[in-house]
């Protein structure tokens, strides 16, 4: 039978819970458990794809096209599988349901209330969720705060399961802070207590209490801890700060939270093998290198609008044995003030990543400009294949070359909207989403980073390049090493001439992972890498 835990967070928002909620299905995956994971979103939206991902940070994309919560990306690089989109559940998913079928005639009769049709919904959900994969555990996020009136429905729901599927089978954890005053230096318990206080108004008492901290817990904080909220001491477990986040199912595992899940749901005693995990976690921790690198975005306020893209470059640059300095540029300070380019100059190469709009566009064509004159790595996702296929087209006397997004009267329209998406109507769910396949160019250096001429990668996009702009493009110099299967959708952007440049259409970094990092992000931080050290152009894995 399927075990149930649900995780929980209190005292505020962003303290860590998918990390913790990752880390709990990595402890379990190396113990043999078939594990899989799920994200509640208290939100009215359907998902997450028409919100600013500095409202609410990255929109990941899954394989089968789903736009959902980035948590979704967090379990998928702990876990290394693929969670499908219906691993995301909403308010807006569960209230349509519910309200479709009350239109249907489901509930003649019948007032529908959200005790006990919309917790129903919700528990049908997630028993959906575990069922279908036949997994040994399923990992239950619950988004939000303790507190938060949006979330009260799904932790109504969760009590409820307890009572249902019984006590062996349904375990919470709550994650809490627990700060330090600089005035006294003490590890305060008293927003934790609050926080337990309120779960248990709700009617849920937590299994398990794990602290946020910069500093693992001192006895008497965690025995106070124990002590008012209901806990056993040694249920109580700490997350401190750490130089990576792939360290912390380690750092977890070490205060014995693999034994005490296992002994708490009555799963089979067994081994951990952390051997493949630890070997990961030290290539992040002993780096022989560093290199900075340029992200040229518009959405730099909130460094979770690029949290895939970060960790994918975090990826590649362990794998190189490098230390990884990021450094977010606001691209509409590039268009106000000239002497800001020159600042791209300390850098080891410049990332354009993916985005929508107008705002900013202009200050990414100088930054990409800036690269290709100086023969600086470049690396493009989404839209910075795009500009850059702009920028070139600029170069080689189409002065007025633009998207139809950014200029719907663009003179040279070398950037347009997808035939098919003339007629959509609807934003949410309509664009060209999910995993599809590409067949690359031999002899490319994307033949050389994939290592393979067949490839699926994920995608989120409107415009693409204009077929008809082809012949002047490649005449020039482009090279696009990379179309769909039908060679009429250009995937990907090569100058042969420069050191590393290269742009993809799709987002290799919702593939990435901390063991194997996505090829795109692996050649560029190579190139930046090679190019630091005085080397030839790199020959990638060779």
């Amino acid at each position: 039978m399927t075990k149930f835990i649900f995780v929980t967070g209190g005292v505020m928002s962003g303290i860590g819970k998918g990390v913790t909620a990752a880390s709990i299905g990595k402890i379990l995956q190396v113990r043999g458990f078939k594990v899989t994971a799920a994200k509640i979103d208290p939100y009215l939206n359907v998902d997450a794809g028409t919100m600013n991902p500095i409202i609410h940070g990255e929109v990941f994309v899954t394989e089968d096209g789903g736009e959902i919560d980035m948590d979704i990306g967090t379990y998928e690089r702990f876990l290394d599988i693929n969670i499908p989109k219906d691993h995301n559940m909403t308010t807006g998913q569960v209230y349509l349901s519910v309200i479709d079928r009350e239109r249907r005639g489901d509930f003649l009769g019948r007032c529908v209330q959200i005790i006990p049709h919309i917790t129903d919904e919700i528990k049908q959900r997630i028993v959906q969720i575990a069922t279908r994969n036949s997994s040994d555990v399923a990992l239950i996020e619950i988004g939000g705060t303790v507190g938060d009136i949006e979330s009260l429905p799904y932790l109504e729901a969760a009590r409820q399961m307890k009572l249902e599927q019984g006590y062996e089978n349904v375990l919470y954890v709550h994650v809490t802070l627990v700060p330090v005053l600089d005035v006294v230096g003490e590890q305060k318990t008293k927003p934790t207590q609050h926080s337990v206080q309120e779960l248990r108004r709700i009617g849920i008492q937590p299994d398990i209490i794990v602290a946020r901290s910069q500093k693992p817990l001192l006895a008497e904080p965690k025995k106070k801890i124990a002590l008012f909220c209901n806990v056993e001491e040694k249920a109580v477990f700490t997350s401190p700060d750490i130089q990576t986040v792939y360290e912390t199912p380690l750092v977890l595992d070490r205060q014995n939270l693999g034994e005490y899940l296992t002994e708490r749901l009555k799963l089979s005693r067994r081994k951990a093998n952390w051997t493949d995990w630890e070997k990961t976690v030290n290539s992040f921790t002993n780096p022989r290198h560093e290199i900075r690198i340029a992200m040229c975005g518009k959405y730099t306020e909130l460094a979770d609008s690029y949290v895939s893209v970060n960790e994918a470059l975090r990826h590649a640059a362990a794998f190189c044995n490098s230390k990884l300095s990021i450094d977010w540029i606001e691209t509409e300070v590039l268009e106000d003030d000239a002497s800001a380019l020159q600042t791209l100059s300390k850098f080891d190469g410049v990332l354009v990543p993916g985005g929508f709009g107008s705002r900013g566009t202009e200050g990414k064509i100088k930054a990409i400009n800036y690269a290709r004159l100086r023969d600086m790595p470049y690396l493009g996702i989404c839209l910075g294949f795009q500009l850059a296929t702009v920028e070139f087209a600029r170069s080689i006397g189409l002065q007025d070359a633009n998207s139809t997004e950014i200029d719907p009267d663009a003179t040279y329209p070398v950037i347009d909207i997808m035939p098919e998406q003339k007629r959509v109507e609807y934003k949410g769910a309509t664009m060209r989403l999910g995993a599809h396949e590409i067949t690359i160019s031999p002899g490319t250096i994307a033949e050389k980073l994939y290592r393979t001429r067949r490839i699926y990668e994920r995608h989120r996009h409107r415009y693409e390049v204009n077929p008809g702009y082809l012949d002047q493009l490649t005449k020039a110099g482009a090279v696009f090493s990379a179309r769909n299967t039908e060679g009429t959708r250009m995937e990907i952007l090569e100058l042969p001439d420069k050191y590393f440049y290269f742009a993809t259409q799709f987002h290799g970094e919702f593939k990435s992972r901390p063991n194997r990092p996505s090829p795109p992000y692996y050649g560029f931080i190579k190139a930046c890498l090679d190019k630091k050290l005085g080397m030839p152009k790199p020959q990638f894995w060779a």
